[in-house]
């Protein structure tokens, strides 16, 4: 069994189907690379045996669709010395700057605070630590409407690189969210298995809507189709740290998100 709070042992870093519950309306957009993403959810079908996830989207206005495209040029740590001068050149390439992912960021929490504008309430942010909570504490203070917070722990049994989507809470949420607007606040998205268990869960608490905003998306690595509201970056298929994103517990406090040298994972 592994604490998805330990990035080492969650490759799967969640996220959201409701396979064979609910279907999200999913577009899919890439280019090169690398792509940057603001993608917004249409609509929720109803299926049977999902009464939960259609509470959960009564009440909802239809995002309009709308994807940004941006292509990254990946720099090596051998052309930029200030790669993470802390950890003796452990890292070796940045893939997202501090200033793309500020940027990032304002432009994911305009979008929030459009869509969001008229709910009765506050808005309730819910994050899964630890990987995202730099995230979401950028991202509380770039939207603008008021904004609350809660966290959860899961664990997942699986190894130290991937999820089975076998999970279990090690520390609930410490309120109720029946009838309120809540946003699920992601790091990064690999194979979908935990936060779709995860958003099933919440699901059935009876919140007046539910989505799902992600900073990153490796769409290589789905295992099932995720779905998600908004989606900042979509990144290759590779084992990033940073910007709150660990390895072995390391590397969360570098400002920007890059991969490790080989030797660090050997070592």
């Amino acid at each position: 069994m592994t604490s998805l709070g330990d990035r080492e042992a969650r490759a799967d870093h969640h996220h959201a189907d409701i396979a064979g519950s609910c279907l999200f309306d999913r577009r899919v957009s890439a280019i090169a690379h690398v792509s940057v993403v603001a993608y917004f959810v249409n609509k929720v079908t109803r299926q049977s045996g999902c009464a939960a996830c259609t509470r959960a989207a009564r009440g909802r206005s239809a995002w309009r669709a709308r994807v940004l495209h941006g292509t990254l040029s990946v720099v090596t740590c051998e052309q930029d010395q200030a790669c993470g001068e802390q950890y003796s050149g452990d890292v070796k390439s940045v893939l997202l700057t501090e200033e793309q992912i500020r940027a990032k960021t304002q432009e994911l929490g305009a979008a929030i605070g459009e869509k969001y504008r008229d709910i009765e309430g506050d808005l309730l942010l819910v994050t899964v630590l630890k990987g995202a909570v730099m995230f979401v504490s950028d991202l509380a203070r770039a939207i603008p409407i008021p904004t609350q917070m809660e966290f959860m722990a899961v664990s997942s049994y699986g190894s130290a690189t991937s999820s089975s989507g076998v999970v279990r809470i090690l520390k609930d949420l410490d309120r109720d969210i029946q009838n309120l607007d809540v946003l699920i606040v992601e790091d990064i998205i690999d194979s979908g298995l935990t936060l779709s268990w995860l958003m099933r869960n919440l699901a059935s608490r009876g919140p007046r809507s539910l989505n799902v905003v992600s900073l990153l998306r490796k769409p290589e690595a789905k295992k099932v189709d995720v779905d998600v509201a908004l989606v900042g970056f979509e990144i290759p298929n590779e084992f990033v740290v940073g910007y709150g994103l660990d390895y072995g517990e390391r590397y969360r406090d570098l400002p920007f998100i890059g991969t490790l040298h080989p030797r660090v994972y050997t070592d």
